[in-house]
């Protein structure tokens, strides 16, 4: 296949923009993608809810050996089922669709989510001044550890948070922050093999049904069991992106001190019983819009299996294929207003499955998106609503959330001050 292609890789320009870099390209663009040379590949990228359902089909796009080892090395983990590809890749899925997508898990860990908070609350009625984004993470941690199976002391709550933390906001970086993502992967892939052995061995024990379990007793499509490390992996698969929720409760927060009218509403809706404390119609509507508006992943992506054409542009064998995340989620092309921050917008109808995609897409042969995204929603909704139900004061402090940081959160990580629990 013969094409032009881009002599100057833009990988530096890429860490220098962050989340404006692929926008501000596809803006300027001639044609329906974007060309350009990324880590020394050559890159295009497309963006809409056609160019999701193109990335998601195998027959087009193979995702496993387009992630980069300092990605695998720090937010998924080796051998992580985001490295598969095929019925390797659908079968280790289904195992976390089991955990994941039944309603009653789900509704499980919304519970588990919500005792933790309202048992952090009052300590927080001690202390001055709360940092909102890191008691987020250690409530979610304390959380999802108990819905997973994985034994928490108390006492390292904070450590395993911070740890969880650190492999998400280390991924997109090559400064310290990715260094501290590698050691944080290391301990806790170690620390959680440990009790993958231990469950296997009978020297410890797991709910049946938890995630612990679940993963220790898995065989993958060649019908063996997963080594004691690639389990930790998965089963950090699962409490990483919990935790990583708390970024949205920071700009929940930040979206509720900016436009104060849906906390007002949010808590009326509490107040009324329509979300029987874990958020109504309109708790959902404002998730989505949080999710929408503010910077979670600037764009995925995966690598062409053979030469391709994506609306009369060819895309040559190997080349990296990217989805516009960041700039699809604020496309004036799919959103009224796309930069107002308006959650009415879903209170009509819910977002069609290929529109909103903050979390990336899904596969169109399975109809399934991506495992975590119920349980996103259904955390944030109940974590939304006691927001609005808390009393605090937000004092001075740096809450800009710079584009060029990837992943990006306020900067002060959202102090609130002067904790007052409600009894609405």
């Amino acid at each position: 296949m013969s094409l032009p292609r881009p002599l100057i890789d833009s990988t530096l320009s890429l860490f220098s923009q962050g989340y404006a870099w692929l926008p501000d390209r596809m803006r300027r663009a001639p044609g329906p993608l974007v060309r350009a040379r990324l880590l020394g590949k050559h890159t295009v990228a497309l963006r809409g809810p056609e160019a999701v359902r193109f990335l998601y089909d195998e027959r087009h796009v193979r995702r496993h050996r387009a992630l980069p080892g300092p990605v695998k090395s720090t937010l998924f983990g080796h051998g992580a089922v985001h490295t598969l590809d095929a019925e390797a890749h659908r079968v280790r899925k289904a195992m976390f669709l089991s955990l994941l997508k039944s309603p009653e898990n789900v509704a499980g860990l919304v519970r588990h989510t919500a005792t933790a908070w309202d048992e952090a609350v009052p300590r927080w009625a001690d202390r001055p001044r709360v940092v909102l984004f890191d008691e987020a993470s250690r409530v979610i941690t304390r959380a999802v550890c108990r819905w997973a199976g994985v034994p928490l002391e108390e006492s390292e709550a904070e450590s395993v948070a911070r740890d969880l933390v650190a492999m998400v906001d280390g991924f997109a970086t090559l400064g310290p922050r990715h260094w501290r993502a590698r050691l944080a992967r290391g301990r806790r892939e170690a620390w959680l093999a440990s009790l993958v052995e231990e469950v296997r061995d009978g020297s410890a024990s797991a709910p049946e049904g938890s995630v612990v379990e679940v993963v220790a007793r898995h065989r993958d499509a060649d019908g063996e069991r997963l080594d004691a490390r690639t389990a930790a992996v998965e089963i950090l698969n699962v409490l990483r992106p919990t935790v990583a929720v708390c970024w949205f409760v920071a700009f929940a927060a930040h979206a509720l001190h900016r436009w104060p009218e849906h906390r007002t509403r949010l808590a009326e809706e509490a107040r009324d019983g329509a979300g029987h404390g874990v958020g109504g119609a309109y708790a959902e509507a404002f998730v989505h819009e949080v999710r929408r508006f503010y910077p979670f992943a600037p764009f995925i992506g995966g690598q062409a299996v053979a030469d391709l054409t994506w609306q009369g542009e060819p895309i040559p064998e190997g080349a990296l294929v990217l989805l516009d995340i960041h700039g699809q989620d604020h496309d004036a092309g799919l959103w009224e207003d796309p930069y107002s921050f308006d959650p009415r917008r879903f209170l009509d109808r819910p977002p069609e499955r290929d529109e909103l995609i903050p979390q990336g897409g899904g596969d169109p042969a399975t109809n399934h998106r991506c495992p975590g995204e119920d349980v996103t929603v259904a955390l944030l909704m109940a974590l939304s609503t006691r927001l609005s139900l808390l009393e605090y004061e937000v004092p001075e402090q740096d809450l800009r959330i710079p584009l060029r940081r990837i992943p990006a959160r306020p900067r002060s990580g959202f102090v609130i001050a002067g904790v007052r629990p409600s009894g609405g």
